[in-house]
């Protein structure tokens, strides 16, 4: 059966404009790191893609590395392009990103221009598409020079293979740097990608400052603290979270649900109970509530959790005192 989009996605979520760009992102995006892998479901991962795209979210975040294995989610997402999405390909942002080991030997890592097109042409292979819209710099390399990274970034624009590029995982003095270098040659830093939840809050020490002050977008992961921010660990790891799946890609470990952090945990649950919402919702909304926040990538391994987060967005105000009881919590 061909696929048909809701025709009201448009009004079922917000979209706030990224940094001075004429690009407006939905509130959440949807992110493919994990859950569209080889092991996934198909049809699964076509019911999260749907059910993203007929509430309104249209961008959709990828990476080489995404799996598992690595490239694996691209190649799925690439299917499901083909099968249901190619005639909306004007209504969708899709981004990738090249940083992290893909590849053997000294041209598969990092951030050399050779990797980062050689990266971004399987990656588009991979997709089906012509061009991404927006391409990352997925982390810092130390070994390589900035301006030589950020070249490639221009080149890649330059080339057609990509509309926009942004940076993921720089601290503030490189994220101004790249910033810097990017303007200076023509192709403008769209947006920066980091880490950001109520319990990682690192972003807040200078590099939103730097953001707003060079009218840069940011878009966050990781926000649900890959899950434990949800109700999901509150009495104990169950077996098809990202934990009992033994990924050991980045994912939460083990070690992380301690008694400390679970009893915080629920001391937060109850702040969003009287919010009338999930600990999930309220700590989308928690990030939300900053307007420098562009968007925030939202992982699904179901999806009413597309549609919950959605739900997020209806309440992103948060009173005095919520916030200072949110903060007493995080500090005890």
């Amino acid at each position: 059966m061909t696929y048909q989009p809701d025709a009201s996605r448009y009004e079922k979520t917000n979209y706030r404009r990224c940094g001075n760009s004429g690009v407006r992102l939905p509130l959440i995006s949807l992110g493919l790191w994990h859950n569209f892998g080889e092991i996934d479901d198909y049809g699964n991962c076509r019911k999260i893609l749907h059910t993203a795209f007929d509430n309104g979210i249209t961008h959709f975040d990828l990476a080489n590395n995404y799996g598992p294995p690595p490239g694996a989610a691209e190649s799925t997402f690439g299917k499901i392009f083909k099968q249901d999405f190619a005639p909306y390909r004007d209504e969708l942002i899709i981004s990738s990103k090249a940083g992290w080991k893909m590849w053997e030997g000294p041209y598969g890592d990092w951030g050399s221009k050779k990797y980062l097109v050689a990266s971004l042409d399987q990656s588009l292979k991979r997709m089906g598409l012509d061009y991404v819209d927006i391409f990352y710099h997925h982390r810092p390399d130390p070994g390589t020079p900035l301006e030589e990274t950020m070249t490639a970034l221009d080149l890649i624009v330059r080339q057609g293979k990509a509309l926009y590029v942004g940076i993921s995982s720089y601290q503030p003095h490189e994220a101004k740097k790249a910033i810097d270098i990017l303007r200076q040659l023509g192709t403008p830093c769209l947006i920066v990608q980091p880490r950001y939840s109520l319990f990682d809050r690192w972003i807040e020490d200078g590099l939103l400052d730097v953001l707003e002050e060079e009218k840069v977008g940011c878009i966050t992961f990781s926000s649900l603290a890959q899950g434990l921010l949800t109700n999901k660990y509150l009495n104990g790891i169950p077996e098809d979270s990202r934990v009992g799946r033994h990924l050991g890609n980045g994912a939460i470990t083990e070690s992380q649900i301690n008694e400390e952090t679970l009893h915080k945990v629920k001391q937060l649950n109850q702040v969003a109970e009287s919010r009338n919402q999930s600990l999930a919702q309220m700590a989308l909304a928690w990030v939300l509530k900053d307007e420098r926040i562009t968007s925030v990538i939202l992982g699904a391994s179901k999806t009413r959790q597309v549609t919950e987060g959605i739900e997020a967005t209806k309440n992103i105000k948060f009173s005095k005192e919520e916030l200072d009881k949110i903060e007493f919590i995080l500090r005890r």
